[in-house]
Parts: C-alpha cells; structure tokens; sequence
C-alpha cells in the first residue's frame, strides 16, 4: 500500500482551507490516485460543520504535528528478528547471519525487554582472553538446547530441561588417557559433555563415568549395546552429524543469550521526535536501538542508518503557502505541492515542486478549475463542497477577492450540485455566531494567522457576524483574549477584524504597542484600540497590505 500523502490547509481553518482540501483528494482520486488524504491541522467551526453535513462529507482527519517520528523510521515488531531470554547463541548467531543485522532485541515471554545480544558481545564470548583454560570451554546451558543447535538425534535422554554449568571436552586421546579425569569439581564426569567419534571402547567408559551428555560426532552409528548402557546408567547420548571440531563448536553455541545479555539499551517511545533522538544518541555507539512503549513491550528497532535515510513523509500545503501558518514540522517534511490564493510567502523547498498561485477569491475556485481543465466533473457532493468554500471565501461573490473566474466556476457548480447558492449562502452565514458559541479564546484562535513583515511578527483574527451587536457585547473579554494570544505567541501585534457580512464593513480591534494605535487612518471608536473600517472585509487583499504599509513606516531607519 502506498504511503499517505496528506493535504492540509493552514492552522485554524476557514472553511475553504477544508473545503478545497477535500476537493483536491477528490480531484486526485479522479486522476487514478487513491493515497491522498484531506487532513487538518485545527478545529472545525459552525461553517464548516454547515457546509459538510448538508453534503453528508465527513471532517477530514486532525494532523497537529508532521515532524518526523520514531515511528517513521523503526522497524515495527511485525518485521524484528527477536530472541527469548533462553533463546541460544546458535539461534541469534542464525538471525545476525540470515538477516543481516548487528543485534537481537531480547524479549520475555509477555514481549516484555529484556536488552540485546549483539555481534560484539557474541564475539567476546567465542574468543576469550586465555587466561583460564578450563573458562574456554565452559558452557551453561541444558542437553535440549545443545540437541537444538546441533540439530542432533537424541537415542537416550535424562533431566534434558535442566539449566546446568559443563565442560566440553573432546575425546580425542587414548582410552588410558581418557579415563584420567581431574578431579576438581568442575570437571567431574558428571558435569562433562564429551564429543566422541566411533570408538566405541570410549563411548563405553564415558558411560560408565556417568558424564552428563555424550554426543558421537560424525553421524557414526550406535551399537545397540551403547544405547542400553546409556539407559542403566542415565547417561544422555546423541548423535551429531558434524565432525568432533565442528560439534564442539556448536555446543559451544548453546549458551542462553541471558548470560551475554546487554541491559543497558537505549529505548525510545513511537512518537517522540526524530531530532530530539538524533540529539540523545550522538555519543551512544549502540548497534540498534529500540521502541517501546510506556509498560516496556517491544514496538520495534532502529538503527543510526535508519534515522539517515531519507523520510517518505510528504504533504501538500493548500490555501496557504507560509511556514508560520503550516502544519507543526512542515519544514521537517517533503512538501510536494503548494496550492492557494494568497500573497507570497513560500517556504524554501530541496527540489522543484509544483506551485500554484492563483489571484482569486477562494482555493475552492482554483481546484474546480482543475476538474474543467482536465475535462473531470466532480461529484455533486464534491461539487456542493467547493461551493462551501468559494461562498465563504468571497462573500458569497460579494467580496473585493472575487474575480470573473470565480462568478464562473460556482456558477458551474451549482449546476453540478443542483445547489442555490444565494439559499446556501444563508444557510452558511446564518450558521451561528462565533462570538456566541465560542469562548473568547477561541474566538480569536478560530480563524487566526501568523506573519512576519520585517522584524515584526503579528497575527491577524478575523470572524464573519450578521451585525456587530454579539461583538460590542464581548468587547472587553474578547480584547483581552487578543493580548494573551499575542503574548503567550511571543507577537509584536494582534489584530482581529470583525466583518458584518450584510453591511459588507468591519470594525479593528488592536493590541500592542501603541506607536501602530497612532499610525491607524481609520475613524477611532470611544477609547478602546478599535478602528471603523468601512467596506474593508477582505484581509487578504484590503487589510494585509495595509498593515504592511504601517509597519514599513515603523521599522528602524539603517
């Protein structure tokens, strides 16, 4: 399956940011492309809810943040190569080998961690230090687990389950030689497993000495009498199809990875970003690192390879094309296209994209227009959807924004949707009060946008009312909502334009430093930082470059 590619509009969506999102999923899906996905990036509002219950289309998916993650670059559990606490050094030894990895995350029977084993703690128990002998060929481990790793067939076994301590010895001396046992405790009979070939006057006094395990190397048959021997005497016996040098080896091999176990491995939550982790591993030489979550289970791995690799993590930005108004990581991510309506502020991008900017009154307009240039009708429901969005991004056409090729495409469909516009414009509008049904903060943050002019950083509300009565009743609550906004975001100013939808004017509302209060051209209201703003409506194109106009004339002569 393809990987999602999500097209999200600005923070604190208007109702063509959702709009034309959805339409342009559905434009791609036309063209054959089914992994575009219609997401947002802040809550919905009573427009939005209006225009996409009455076409029955659901709200798109809430993304708050697209920076990369540990979950973008692990290797998820459904794909690790992992080994129990018993699991054995020839089993690991086979995953490093078949799958090409450095180490084995170790888990418990309920997928709890435990740590790893890795080549290098592999490597330091197969070449020791030689300075004790007898620690070269000491093995803790059961007959079951080095039957396993030789794949060896058992004739007789007894207490094959138990965890004890042996030497391996090979018997490769004489049948005097042989018989001189130390006596020390750790090489006692009972504690040796001896790897024999087909001298059967050994296997005989092997057995007799009650050794732990005899293993006849070299697929030798067994004589019959050998095996009854072993059954009087509880003497374990199997046969290895390996040479003795090579069964030697392998039952060097079936040690527990308990008792080579690293502990001390780096572990990091799915969703913790990646330039954090980046950060926390500079110095960690770990040869994988893993993923768990808050009880400890194993979730996957990743190595410092994989956090180099480049990400498949792509968006596309729509009626917007700033940084400041984007999705949380969108410079972190490949940004595969821009599509909107607005002044230009594009962010840098590594390869060439497509950019689209259109001067018209809606995003909505601009995504219709590709249906007709490709010769595609939309749904009526994608069609209703676009209208949602052209009618509230233009007024309903009547805003200074609307261009002839907005007239044109609603006019287009409508047909398609079998939808009045001027009866669904009041549907939208009549929706409900976002002064009424919001709190202060909210009202503020519903429909807000960041931008840099300069060295200033500002931001700009605007709500759409039938009259400004809810407005003037909330003034003083409403004003100190837009200083907390502009202080907690660390602004120089924040606006907020009251637009009356049937007057076709708005009222300003300003907090910050008062050398703007003063540059205003605009009627003051009583003494609140509110300016009369006849036949402004429009912040893209009336009220945007105006405050630019301003600030230019605040900004430190060089």
């Amino acid at each position: 399956m393809e990987e999602p590619i999500y097209i999200i509009g600005h923070k604190n969506p208007d109702s063509d940011a959702i709009c034309s999102a959805i339409g342009y999923a559905a434009f791609k899906k036309a063209l054959g492309f089914n992994n575009y996905i219609p997401a947002r990036c802040g809550n919905s509002n009573a427009r939005i809810n209006t225009i996409l219950d009455y076409f029955k289309v659901p709200l798109p998916i809430f993304i708050n943040d697209v920076s990369p993650i540990v979950a973008d670059i692990m290797i998820p559990i459904e794909k690790v190569k992992k080994i129990n606490l018993y699991g054995t050094c020839a089993e690991t030894l086979k995953i490093i080998d078949e799958h090409n990895v450095r180490a084995v995350p170790v888990v418990d029977s309920h997928n709890h961690i435990e740590g790893i084993i890795s080549v290098f703690s592999l490597g330091e128990y197969f070449i020791p230090k030689a300075v004790d002998l007898y620690r070269m060929r000491k093995i803790t481990t059961t007959v079951n687990a080095i039957i396993a790793s030789l794949n060896a067939t058992p004739l007789h076994l007894h207490k094959e389950n138990v965890l004890e301590e042996f030497y391996v010895r090979v018997a490769a001396m004489s049948e005097e030689s042989f018989g001189k046992f130390s006596r020390k405790e750790d090489l006692s009979p009972e504690k040796s497993v001896v790897v024999v070939g087909d001298r059967k006057e050994i296997q005989k006094k092997a057995i007799v000495q009650k050794v732990k395990l005899l293993v006849i190397a070299g697929n030798w048959p067994v004589d019959p009498d050998i095996v009854e021997l072993a059954k009087e005497k509880q003497v374990n016996l199997i046969v290895s199809q390996h040479d003795s040098a090579t069964t030697a080896w392998i039952i060097y091999s079936a040690v527990p990875v308990k008792f080579l176990l690293q502990k001390d491995v780096p572990c990091f939550e799915p969703d913790e970003k990646l330039a954090k982790v980046k950060r926390k591993i500079t110095h960690t030489p770990a040869p994988i690192f893993l993923v768990s979550d808050k009880s400890n289970h194993l979730l996957g791995v990743f190595s410092t390879t994989d956090i180099l690799k480049p990400l498949n993590k792509r968006i596309i930005l729509i009626d917007h094309n700033e940084l400041a108004q984007a999705v949380d990581g969108a410079a972190e991510v490949q940004i595969l296209e821009i599509i909107d309506h607005h002044r230009l502020g594009n962010p840098p991008t590594q390869t060439p994209i497509r950019f689209i900017n259109e001067p018209v009154g809606s995003t909505s307009t601009i995504i219709a227009n590709m249906f007709q240039m490709h010769k595609l009708q939309p749904s009526p429901q994608i069609a209703g959807i676009l209208i949602g969005g052209i009618i509230t991004d233009t007024l309903n056409l009547h805003g200074p924004t609307t261009t002839p090729m907005d007239r044109h495409i609603l006019s287009w469909l409508s047909n398609i949707a079998q939808v009045d516009p001027n009866e669904f414009a009041k549907n939208i509008f009549t929706s409900g009060s976002v002064i009424l049904t919001s709190s202060p903060t909210d009202v503020i943050q519903s429909d807000s946008k960041v931008y840099t002019e300069g060295s200033f950083h500002y931001s700009v509300s605007q709500v759409e009312e039938l009259s400004f009565d809810n407005f003037w009743k909330s003034v003083d609550t409403l004003l100190q909502a837009l200083e907390n906004f502009r202080t907690q975001n660390n602004l120089n100013f924040s606006f907020l334009l009251v637009t009356n939808i049937n007057t076709q004017n708005s009222l300003f509302a300003i907090q910050g430093d008062q050398d703007i209060t003063d540059l205003i051209g605009f009627q003051q209201i009583n003494k609140h930082p509110i300016f009369d703003l006849p036949g402004i409506v429009s912040r893209k194109k009336q009220l945007i470059p105006y405050i630019t106009s301003i600030l230019k004339q605040l900004e430190p002569s060089s």
